[in-house]
């Protein structure tokens, strides 16, 4: 992952505010820039003046970022094509997981699956044996699928036995119906719970205790300091929490900062390329782009810090969440990596309570 210089930020910020009130175009020198960054300049620039409605100004300058791309990171040829295929702006046509389908062919990626067979070995590796018949708590749970896997995985290797209860919680209704299907064939014996919220709205009313509490690709949906509130919030209900997240630096960057737009644009430029990858009809993979991953993007460009929908952390903040959050009592007994590259990393963190 890289990451910007002070002096460098400031640069590009006083860069793009002269930009801004002229609208000046791309194909200057640039020696003042990185030249591995030129690339994610160009995006920055870009969706600064795309987000205050100067869109052809803005298109220019993703269509001139397109030339210097590395391989295997996209980005600015991704915006270019999502802009001509939505009337050259950035905009918002429906609700993120409205449709599980683009989610769930984002989730079948062979990269996402690889990772997960290492976050399955993390989670066999990391967590102590539960004794008693398991209670989990699934946040987020989108289609159940990594959840199923998951205790099928646990029991096979001997750390489970009986699963007594499953609470799933997602705000997405049809999610939710997907999850207590597969679940409910998985594992008929025990007890399934649901719930059809936002954590943050259901963690003042948490009831009962479980032994694990996982979060796949779901806790990042909040800002630092509403993950660490819910985290206080949850400790007195949970033996291990299990995390499995991606590394970006999404989360304190303010809107319109070179630093969230840098972020963006290597860990949704290479998570787009995970579903561009994929050998599966074009219609579906542009279909997973527009109306989920691309919608996730834009709205870093267009929402303030506290109204955008994602916070991706980097694993340094992810632990100073933990041991504020989860205090003294618990302890990480999983930090490892499931899928890394030079633009992002996917990967397991696991906390117990060792007390």
């Amino acid at each position: 992952m890289l990451f910007l210089g002070n002096e460098e930020s400031r640069i590009w910020k006083d860069f793009a505010d002269q930009t801004l009130n002229t609208c000046s175009g791309p194909g200057r020198d640039f020696t003042f820039i990185r030249p591995g960054l030129i690339p994610a300049f160009h995006y920055y620039i870009g969706t600064m003046l795309l987000s205050n409605g100067l869109n052809q100004a803005g298109e220019k300058w993703i269509n001139a970022g397109i030339a210097g791309e590395p391989g295997g990171l996209f980005s600015n040829a991704f915006l270019s094509s999502y802009l001509k295929r939505n009337q050259g702006s950035l905009v918002i046509p429906e609700v993120i997981f409205a449709d599980p389908a683009p989610y769930i062919h984002f989730a079948g990626t062979p990269v996402l699956l690889d990772s997960r067979i290492k976050f399955m070995l993390h989670c066999i590796h990391g967590l102590p044996k539960t004794q008693q018949p398991l209670k989990i708590m699934d946040i987020g749970c989108g289609h159940g699928k990594v959840l199923v896997d998951l205790l099928l995985k646990l029991r096979m290797e001997g750390l489970i036995d009986a699963v007594e209860e499953i609470f799933l919680i997602d705000p997405s209704e049809a999610m939710l119906k997907l999850a207590k299907e597969n679940v409910a064939i998985a594992f008929p014996e025990a007890h399934i719970r649901i719930s059809k919220a936002r954590f943050e709205a259901l963690s003042d009313h948490l009831q009962g205790h479980y032994h694990i509490a996982l979060a796949s690709l779901a806790y990042h949906h909040m800002p630092y300091e509403i993950k660490l509130l819910h985290m206080k919030k949850l400790k007195d209900h949970i033996d291990n929490f299990i995390l499995y997240e991606l590394e970006a630096n999404n989360d304190t960057p303010e809107i319109h900062s070179p630093e969230i737009a840098l972020s963006v644009y290597q860990s949704y430029g290479a998570l787009i390329d995970f579903v561009f990858g994929y050998d599966a009809p074009v219609e579906l993979a542009i279909s997973s782009i527009d109306r989920f991953l691309m919608l996730e993007a834009i709205y870093f460009f267009i929402e303030p810090r506290g109204k955008r929908t994602d916070y991706h952390m980097l694993r340094s903040q992810w632990h100073q969440v933990f041991r504020e959050g989860l205090g003294k009592e618990f302890t990480c007994l999983c930090d490892s990596t499931s899928y890394g590259d030079e633009n992002i990393e996917l990967f397991t963190m696991i906390y117990g309570n060792c007390s």
